[in-house]
């Protein structure tokens, strides 16, 4: 294995790893460097994947338990096996970890087990050994945050990666923050069994979406189960021997509240990952909040940055392209990306899912815009599946009608979602997808005719 390379990639999840494979395809001789042992980061090992074959197995057996009869399937008692439900999610993810080693190889990747430290211009230094390199590119992620009087034991009192892996059901669980993260890993243990109560700080969930998206959501999450305590602020966790007691306050002051439970999840946020990697030896600067300072990636001469330590949305698929734009721009080529333009889904049951501008940004910024909204419940193939909750909501500009934002709640959105992608990717108008034939009956009609309520011709209400 040479020791010298064109790039060198420290951090082997969604914005490395794919930073990999298009400096593979480039002809760029490239090493990658991963300190967990497996390739994948956060998302593959403890976040995306592992929650979604969760999300998907925990949906099945609620459905068993609750709308099976009403379709006319009757079955015999259902039971959860928690233990083979976690097994499947652990196979999910054994599976696509050695597919993307196996794509390092493909690709003529160096992939190189070790802590990775940047020790000077074009060297990486990895257990000793050090890699000389022409471009060195930071993809090293992002940790769960924490708040001060919690001591996290991945047991009890849990960040996403133990929130993945409980060994049984909590019958009382509490999560800390509404975030993306929060709510899909809460709706997981509701729909198992648990009293779930969420606590936020704010007054509000899903901070960054759409307001009437995220009211609309609440109310559901609220009939499925789900006990929100918004405007509230944790001061701290206690363990006793068979339960937690989670102290808590208004953020806005006022009497303290203590609320008994037998897990929590801690899910307030994440933070950049850039401790002990040398930055400073390279003149590599971070601002207050720990990210890496970029102009166009380029985070110092011959040392470029991707993905969550940098600023953006903190979702995979950002990084992701992230990775592919570093790769081409040190193969000379254009790279770039448009952050505007990268989807959010909450993955819940229904889903939430968005692009673009929200009504509230929108009317900061003074723009003025026109509304499309859309329900499911007078979407014929959702009336047929009995998945009529949520809407689509399509924001155009008022005097070009470019389409300036999509904020949907529903069964399925966050594939629906892409079309919309697409659409503003080259500069649609709402008109555009108004008039673009739809399958019938399908659950994306609804996309088309929130689209044809922006003009105010909607066909199906």
């Amino acid at each position: 294995m040479s020791d010298t390379y064109d790039v060198v990639i420290i951090g082997g999840g969604p914005g490395g790893y794919n930073c990999a494979i298009r400096a593979g395809q480039l002809g760029l001789k490239t090493a990658i460097i991963e300190k967990r042992g497996v390739l994948g980061g956060t998302c593959l090992n403890v976040g995306c994947i592992p929650s979604k074959a969760l999300l998907h197995a925990s949906e099945l057996f609620d459905e068993a338990n609750h709308s099976f009869a009403g379709l006319g399937i009757k079955t015999g008692k259902v039971e959860l096996d928690l233990k083979q439900m976690m097994s499947q999610k652990d196979e999910a993810v054994k599976g696509l970890t050695q597919g993307v080693e196996f794509l390092m190889k493909k690709n003529k990747v160096d992939y190189i087990k070790g802590f990775g430290k940047i020790t000077g211009k074009g060297k990486v230094e990895v257990d000793g050994k050090t890699l000389e390199t022409k471009n060195i590119v930071i993809a090293t992620g992002s940790e769960p945050s924490t708040l001060p009087n919690i001591e996290i034991d991945e047991e009890r009192v849990v960040t996403n990666t133990g929130a993945i892996a409980l060994k049984e059901v909590p019958k009382k669980l509490i999560l800390i923050g509404a975030g993306v993260i929060g709510l899909e890993l809460g709706s997981v243990w509701s729909r198992l069994g648990s009293d779930v109560t969420v606590v936020e700080y704010l007054d509000r969930i899903m901070p960054g979406a759409d307001n009437e998206v995220a009211k609309e959501a609440q109310r559901i999450f609220k009939k499925q189960g789900l006990d929100f305590r918004l405007g509230q602020k944790v001061t701290g966790v206690e363990k006793l021997k068979s339960k937690l007691k989670l102290f808590m306050e208004p953020a806005k002051g006022g009497d303290e509240e203590v609320l008994e439970a037998d897990a929590v999840i801690v899910a307030v946020g994440r933070r950049p990952y850039t401790e002990g990697l040398g930055l400073e030896t390279v003149g590599v600067k971070l601002d207050k909040r720990g990210f890496v300072e970029t102009d166009h990636f380029k985070a110092a001469d011959g040392v470029w940055a991707v993905g969550d330590c940098i600023h953006g949305p903190m979702l995979a698929h950002k990084a992701e392209d992230d990775g592919a734009a570093v790769a081409e721009l040190i193969a000379g080529k254009a790279g770039h990306v448009d952050y505007n333009l990268v989807p959010s889904v909450v993955y819940t049951n229904p889903e939430i899912a968005w692009v673009g501008k929200t009504e509230e940004q929108l009317k900061e910024a003074g723009i003025e815009y026109k509304k499309g909204k859309f329900p499911f419940q007078a979407n014929s193939r959702a009336r047929t599946n009995h998945e009529t909750l949520g809407f689509v909501k399509i924001l155009a500009d008022a005097k070009t009608d470019q389409i300036l934002g999509a904020h949907m709640v529903g069964v399925g959105v966050g594939e629906m979602i892409h079309e919309i992608c697409v659409a503003m990717e080259f500069g649609a108008a709402s008109e555009d997808v108004a008039r673009t034939s739809h399958a019938h009956p399908t659950l994306s009609e609804a996309v088309r005719q929130a689209a044809m309520g922006v003009e105010g011709w909607t066909m199906q209400m």
